[in-house]
């Protein structure tokens, strides 16, 4: 620790508050936050300043910094913090570098007490110093932040222009239209099935002892359904099960590139989520897929590519048509006949060819973004350990 910096009790910088149940829950505007995040919405604040919440039980390291109303269950702590001592951003960043996880004294369910809490020492530059710390850090989220608001907004965009010519026919209701066993549709498209215009392959059943926890730098991510976003996308910190490649000579035809389509084939009964759903990979080489889940790459016939396939495997029309076909017990499977022949609208190669070239750039942004959010994640984290303990000092401070 560097000379002028202070060892503060965490009693010192903030005081733990229990969050409360929110039983009555009306429409609103106010996030209620569970450790997991946001739960629900309602129209009460508990508090309204900038505040830390500390899980209390569940998920100990999942924390959060916020600076907006807000409501907080029972599950998680929330703090007023002292801003004589700790800038409230700065000392968000100082806490996210502790392992809560590892102070459990919970039983049953991970778990975390006040007293606990308060007993941890943690040592503190002036506020200057945490400001300017905080600064850095801050523009790396920010920057991360902004680049997820403007895939969401692409996601969307391409969404709507899908929906809009292959849901509405919005540019095509002046011509004539035919019956279709999925409906009206305009003369000279078809309906196919997914086995004629994209190769679908099962995922390759690991051996449980040859997965690691962690990647020695030779290794593919193990892709499994936990990758797969609830409504359909990637979330690429998710499962971390790992394989050296090594053992992977002759799989590969289950090694994913840019462009291939995940598709979860399991969900639990009572909480269909993710069934049928698709993630769309932006990374070549970095993935291998795993079974139950269901490798989609399209044959590119008929100007038909990757963003099309996506769109209309997460399209909600599909998605219906699709888990009508699941087999139900415990838990609700697709068998890959059902996928094989889940039926689709698919346009003229002509308005196909269109479709993709307004649509893939959207897409090329995306990935773009996401690769760049890779590396501002792993700048962010290397930095932040060193800038918290002194390692690495602004020059200002030194």
């Amino acid at each position: 620790m560097p000379n002028n910096w202070k060892t503060y009790k965490l009693s010192d910088a903030l005081e733990i508050k229990y969050g409360k149940d929110h039983k009555k829950v009306q429409d609103g505007t106010i996030p209620i936050y569970g450790t997991g995040g946001i739960m629900r919405y309602g129209n009460q604040a508990l508090y309204d300043k900038e505040t830390i919440l500390i899980p209390r039980k569940g998920s100990l390291n999942n924390i959060f910094y916020l600076n907006e109303p807000f409501w907080s269950v029972d599950t998680i702590f929330w703090s007023k913090i002292n801003e004589e001592v700790a800038f409230p951003k700065y000392l968000f960043y100082n806490l996210k570098v502790l392992d809560f996880a590892s102070m459990d004294v919970g039983s049953a369910i991970p778990s975390l007490t006040t007293e606990l809490l308060n007993k941890i020492e943690i040592d503190l530059p002036s506020i200057e110093e945490q400001q300017s710390i905080a600064s850095i850090l801050s523009t790396i989220d920010d920057k991360i932040e902004n680049n997820l608001a403007i895939n969401k907004t692409l996601e969307e965009m391409a969404m709507a222009l899908y929906k809009h010519w292959f849901v509405d026919f919005g540019p095509f209701q002046d011509g004539e239209f035919v019956e279709s066993e999925l409906g009206l549709i305009p003369k000279g498209w078809e309906v196919k099935r997914l086995d004629e215009i994209a190769d679908f392959t099962n995922g390759y059943a690991f051996k449980s002892g040859d997965l690691q926890n962690e990647n020695d730098g030779n290794s593919f991510h193990i892709f499994k359904m936990g990758h797969i976003e609830r409504g359909g996308g990637l979330k690429e910190n998710a499962t971390k099960s790992y394989i050296n490649k090594l053992k992977c000579e002759k799989l590969e035809k289950y090694v994913l590139k840019v462009g291939d389509l995940l598709m979860a084939m399991t969900d639990m009964k009572d909480n269909v989520a993710i069934l049928g759903n698709t993630a769309l990979i932006n990374e070549n080489y970095k993935y291998i897929v795993n079974q139950r889940v269901g490798l989609i790459r399209p044959k590119n016939q008929l100007g038909i590519d990757y963003s099309f396939l996506y769109l209309t495997t997460n399209e909600n029309q599909f998605i219906e048509r699709l888990r009508s076909q699941a087999n139900s017990g415990v838990q609700v499977n697709l068998s890959t006949d059902a996928i094989k022949s889940a039926k689709m609208i698919i346009g003229s190669k002509e308005v196909n060819i269109k479709f993709n070239d307004l649509v893939k750039p959207l897409y090329r942004n995306i990935f773009q973004n996401k690769i760049e959010n890779q590396t501002l994640t792993q700048l962010r984290d290397t930095l932040l350990p060193k800038l918290i303990s002194g390692e690495v000092r602004l020059k200002e401070f030194s």
